[in-house]
């Protein structure tokens, strides 16, 4: 397998307006007027539809944040450092089996989309922040520039 590729803008942006689109679906498949009383005789579904949605709806929002910061990044709006302290993207666990087979298909289908989106959020993140594994860190570079030893 060859190395991963770098993050670049035009990479951000492709995968910003596919998470903003993602995430219009998922909002609008959460929405829960009315999707909790059709599954008001089923406590589990409506329990399932519930846990999933909010699962759901938090993985996106990382998934947004995480572009958001890759965005302000290439924007110059913040430095590596900042992006690399502040801007990692978080692990979530994958929806329920048990809890997925009460929910319908179509939505079932949707978390699932969400699933691999972030998944593939997570290669590139983590292939980012292995990238140039020789190049020292942010302080060695600093205390090179300044003319100072590195103390053991």
């Amino acid at each position: 397998m060859g190395k991963p590729a770098s993050i670049n803008p035009r990479i951000i942006e492709g995968l910003y307006c596919e998470a903003l689109v993602l995430s219009d679906e998922v909002r609008a498949a959460f929405a829960l007027s009315g999707r909790l009383d059709a599954a008001a005789n089923e406590d589990d579904a409506a329990i399932a539809l519930s846990c999933e949605g909010l699962r759901t709806t938090t993985r996106m929002m990382h998934a947004v944040a995480w572009l958001l910061n890759h965005r302000a990044y290439f924007a110059g709006e913040i430095s590596e450092f900042q992006l690399r302290r502040h801007g990692k993207l978080a692990d979530f666990a994958e929806a329920e089996p048990a809890r997925l087979a009460l929910i319908d298909a179509r939505t079932r289908e949707l978390i699932q989309a969400t699933e691999r989106f972030h998944a593939r959020l997570k290669r590139l993140d983590a292939g980012w922040r292995e990238r140039d594994p020789a190049q020292p860190s942010a302080i060695a570079a600093l205390r090179e520039r300044l003319g100072l030893q590195a103390r053991n």
